[in-house]
């Protein structure tokens, strides 16, 4: 393989979920008092746009970082899979003992990612969209 420049290449989806921030290494109303409405008993949900970042050099023979239609199968099996339409909280094992705050979403992702990838120094960024303001960055720092 003929190595050419350094190219970045993006993945977006967006998924449905639901949680509810709770931590059980605080008291009830230190819950309330960190998360405010984000602690309500009955959660709450996002539609969080999410972007997978892959950066690396250019294969000069194939014009590409990795194939797309691969990354976008990654991406699947860890967002629509995994997490779409979701109670983060109760359906996903992770979060059984981890606050599901957007950050912590993002390193699950991240992780889970590194798992599938076949050259996991690839992966370069998840980017997660809470909302329109609320955006979290992990590079696996």
């Amino acid at each position: 393989m003929t190595k050419g420049p350094i190219v970045y290449l993006t993945r977006k989806e967006v998924i449905s979920a639901c949680h509810r921030l709770h931590s059980p290494h605080l008291t009830d109303s230190e819950n309330v008092e960190i998360y405010g409405k984000c602690n309500n008993f009955w959660g709450h949900g996002h539609n969080y746009t999410v972007e997978v970042t892959v950066k690396g050099p250019m294969n000069l023979e194939t014009g590409m970082v990795m194939n797309i239609a691969e990354l976008k199968t990654y991406v699947k099996n860890v967002l629509m899979d995994q997490l779409d339409h979701k109670n983060l909280d109760k359906d996903v094992p992770y979060f059984e003992n981890v606050v599901s705050t957007t950050e912590n979403v993002a390193i699950f992702i991240f992780q889970e990612l590194r798992k599938l990838i076949p050259n996991p120094d690839l992966l370069y960024e998840v980017k997660i969209y809470e909302t329109d303001k609320n955006i979290v960055i992990y590079r696996g720092e």
